[in-house]
């Protein structure tokens, strides 16, 4: 069964870290869960605001509790409050429904795991979570 390797976590990290610098975007948290929601790998840039780690697991996180990008995620909570706000509850509160939670799946549609970015604005970190994962030659499903 194919997985979200240590070797694949930082292909995305240092992929999302060089679509950053292009971009000029402030500095990022980038975070990659497997399929069970356990951390592979995190890293920072320097200079980056306290709870960026935190927050960018949390991206990733909410986007596998759902089996939607976290776009979606973000939509719900503004059209379904309740449902968003007993999902956090069930999670003790990890979910972030913000955008930059992308889900990572194969070509054939198997969900390897999520990562989440934080740092910049959302939908910035969305983009560079994208490049990470197209970099490591994976599909990213943001849930738009």
């Amino acid at each position: 069964m194919p997985m979200l390797t240590l070797s694949v976590a930082r292909t995305i990290i240092d992929a999302a870290f060089d679509r950053a610098a292009e971009l000029g975007l402030k500095p990022l948290a980038v975070a990659c869960l497997d399929g069970g929601g356990h951390l592979v790998a995190c890293l920072r840039q320097d200079t980056y605001a306290i709870l960026r780690s935190e927050i960018a697991i949390g991206k990733a996180y909410g986007a596998l509790a759902v089996g939607q990008g976290s776009r979606w995620l973000a939509a719900a909570a503004m059209e379904r409050p309740h449902f968003v706000g007993a999902l956090s509850d069930l999670s003790g509160g990890k979910i972030v429904p913000v955008p930059g939670g992308v889900l990572v799946k194969t070509a054939d549609g198997i969900v390897l795991g999520a990562v989440g970015i934080s740092g910049d604005t959302s939908d910035n970190d969305e983009i560079c979570a994208v490049a990470g994962i197209t970099a490591a030659g994976l599909v990213a499903d943001t849930g738009a």
